[in-house]
């Protein structure tokens, strides 16, 4: 049997799955993007990914991801179950929910890669109960 991970490391795997998770997520937004309006440069998207409000509903997972990485960076202790459920609730696709997660919902019903990285992230949150 193995040891049980340490928190640090419990969370570096969170957040690398959210990364995944948020790179998926990211690259059908953009595909969706330039159906509408044309491929865009590497500069180009970035503007678009900071100022445009069609990109606004990936801001939670991206301020999760940085709220992560503060906490590694910080010496202290950190609360790992506030931050679980705090990914549980991105993970949680649903209709009616805000729009990340109606919007999560839809990058899952046509992304196979976005339910690929969604498979991810819960498979290792089930791990960190």
């Amino acid at each position: 049997m193995s040891e049980p991970l340490s928190p640090s490391t419990r969370l570096h795997e969170i957040r690398e799955a959210l990364v995944r998770l948020h790179r998926t997520l990211l690259d059908w937004q953009r595909r969706m993007h330039e159906r509408v309006h044309g491929r865009a440069s590497a500069h180009e998207l970035l503007q678009i990914l900071l100022h445009d409000p069609e990109f606004a509903w990936l801001r939670p997972i991206s301020e999760s991801i940085v709220h992560i990485d503060t906490m590694l960076t910080d010496e202290g202790d950190f609360d790992e179950d506030a931050i679980l459920v705090q990914v549980r609730a991105l993970a949680s696709p649903d209709a009616d929910g805000t729009p990340y997660a109606q919007r999560y919902l839809q990058a899952i019903q046509e992304s196979p890669d976005a339910v690929l990285a969604h498979r991810d992230l819960l498979a290792l949150l089930r791990r960190t109960r």
